[in-house]
């Protein structure tokens, strides 16, 4: 699995001109599912996620976690994060995983999110989506587990 994680002020998601979710000060998390993925996966990137710390403590070191700031986190599926642009211009989605094993894996990563106690908010799995977000850094990473 492979996540693209960013430290926000705040992030919400609009789908058809509806507002669908929203959080406030946190992770944005888009999440990607590869063919090769499995439980295990999305166990050991929900647990590195939650206690990545990469916010700041009273000295401005990055050494608190989302956990420790009491933060909330957005997930939103994105297929194309497992897209690979290495030959030509088009990129190619081999590597994704399909559609029933993609639903299932990153519905089972935001569970193992929601048992560490973290406040969570999603998109919309396979939806057109706006995302918005006031980027905290900016702070981003990517994650590959």
């Amino acid at each position: 699995m492979k996540a693209l994680v960013q430290r926000v002020k705040s992030a919400s998601v609009t789908i058809e001109d509806e507002l669908y979710s929203q959080i406030g000060k946190g992770l944005l998390v888009f999440v990607g599912v590869e063919k090769t993925d499995e439980k295990i996966n999305a166990e050991k990137l929900a647990d590195k996620i939650v206690n990545l710390r990469i916010f700041e403590d009273e000295n401005n070191k990055m050494n608190l976690s989302l956990k420790d700031v009491n933060g909330e986190m957005m997930i939103v599926s994105q297929f194309t994060l497992c897209g690979d642009c290495k030959k030509g211009t088009r990129p190619s989605f081999d590597k994704s995983a399909p559609l029933d094993k993609a639903v299932d894996l990153y519905e089972y990563f935001i569970i193992k999110v929601k048992e560490h106690g973290i406040k969570t908010k999603t998109g919309k799995f396979r939806a057109m989506m706006d995302v918005n977000l006031i980027n905290d850094g900016p702070v981003t990473f990517w994650i590959e587990k």
